[in-house]
């Protein structure tokens, strides 16, 4: 069994699979101050609750935008097993070829995301993840890691409306009825999730405009089931897209 763990800024998802095999997911709360005992104690508790237990984690994988995060969870998963987690970044084989500036800044997410992408989807493809931050990330016809956009995700745009304004309140990411919203609530939820449905589809115009073809259309993240069905665009949706890619990258350096 293989632990694969991805470290977002908000949340953590931890995946296991047998062979390639997703057998569970599990969502845990990101927290730069949790020690590598806490989050040992997250992550059985996340095994034993879907009836699994560490003794069987013979491989474990950790992709990571959150720094001081990184080493916390790799402490936990080696105070837990006897394996040494791969990390993905520098050195590491992914089997992506990527054409940008400097290739050691793409966050890891984007990485995986992207091998995962490739090889369920096909290419070109654009990868849209929309988590903490919304990036949208161009795979060229010769599998090459073109480049991306990154900008603020629908949890920040929410918040800032919250905490920078005097009246308007903390609203769920529900879709309302209309665009057009006849009182706050329904004005703020319109704001949030049509206008980020617009602005998907609004990136990937220019982006296939830009790139001279029509693209794969692939989506992940958080906030990603709620928008892509407001699109206009097909866009295929997979939660678990990070997870895929951070199994096929594990094998690749087994």
């Amino acid at each position: 069994m293989v632990l694969a763990i991805d470290v977002g800024n908000t949340h953590i998802v931890l995946g296991c699979f047998e062979d390639r095999k997703l057998l569970f997911t599990e969502l845990i709360s990101t927290n730069k101050t949790c020690t590598d005992l806490e989050y040992a104690t997250l992550l059985k508790s996340a095994l034993e609750f879907n009836g699994q237990s560490f003794g069987s984690v013979e491989g474990a994988i950790i992709s990571s935008v959150v720094p001081r995060v990184t080493g916390t969870i790799k402490s936990a998963v080696r105070r837990l097993t006897s394996v040494d987690p791969v990390i993905v970044g520098p050195g590491v084989k992914t089997g992506l070829k990527i054409r940008i500036d400097n290739p050691a800044q793409l966050g890891s997410d984007l990485v995986v995301s992207a091998v995962a992408g490739i090889k369920e989807y096909g290419v070109p493809q654009i990868n849209i993840y929309m988590g903490t931050a919304t990036a949208f990330s161009l795979i060229d016809k010769d599998k090459n890691y073109a480049g991306t956009s990154i900008g603020a995700g629908m949890g920040i745009e929410a918040e800032a409306l919250s905490s920078k304004t005097a009246q308007l309140p903390d609203i769920a990411f529900e879709t309302p009825e209309k665009v057009i919203g006849t009182n706050t609530i329904d004005s703020m939820k319109s704001g949030l999730i049509y206008q980020n449905a617009a602005l998907v589809d609004g990136m990937i115009d220019r982006i296939e405009e830009e790139y001279g073809s029509e693209c794969v259309l692939v989506a992940t993240g958080r906030y990603a089931s709620i928008v892509t069905p407001l699109c206009r665009h097909k866009i295929i949706h997979d939660k678990d897209l990070l997870l895929k890619g951070l199994i096929e990258v594990y094998y690749k350096n087994k």
